[in-house]
C-alpha cells in the first residue's frame, strides 16, 4: 500500500472537512461530496487498508468491524426496510479513486442492474 496521504487519512486526523453520519471505534462514515444517489454515504474503517483483502489479511477481526459498521451505518440512515447497495472498488480496473478502503452505501432509490 502506498504511504501517501490521502483525503481520508485527512478527515480522520481532521484536518479535512467531511459532513459525518456515523463514527465508532472501528468506522467514520460520511456523505460523498459527488452523490450517485439520494443517499451516497462513504464508510471508512479507521485503520488504514487499502482494500477489504489487505484488511482481512492484515486483521479479520477489523474487517468483521469494518463491515459490521457498513451495516450499522445503513441501519441509521433507514436504508434496512427498502434496501441498499454496498460498493467497494479495489484496483485501477474498478475506479478505485482513493488509495484507502471505503464502502459506498447508496440508497434512496430502486438500483438497476447490472451496474458496471
Amino acid at each position: 500500500m502506498s504511504g501517501a496521504d490521502t483525503v481520508f487519512d485527512r478527515i480522520l486526523r481532521g484536518a479535512a472537512p467531511a459532513d459525518v453520519v456515523y463514527q465508532d471505534e472501528h468506522v467514520l462514515a460520511f456523505r460523498d461530496i459527488h452523490p450517485q444517489a439520494p443517499v451516497h454515504v462513504l464508510v471508512i474503517p479507521k485503520v488504514r487498508a487499502r482494500s477489504l483483502q489487505d484488511l482481512a489479511e492484515r486483521d479479520a477481526g477489523e474487517a468483521g468491524a469494518f463491515l459490521k459498521g457498513v451495516v450499522t451505518v445503513a441501519n441509521t440512515l433507514g436504508l434496512a426496510e427498502t434496501g441498499y447497495r454496498v460498493v467497494m472498488n479495489t484496483g485501477r480496473h474498478a475506479q478505485q479513486s482513493v488509495d484507502y478502503l471505503h464502502a459506498h452505501i447508496l440508497g434512496g432509490r430502486p438500483m438497476r442492474w447490472p451496474p458496471g
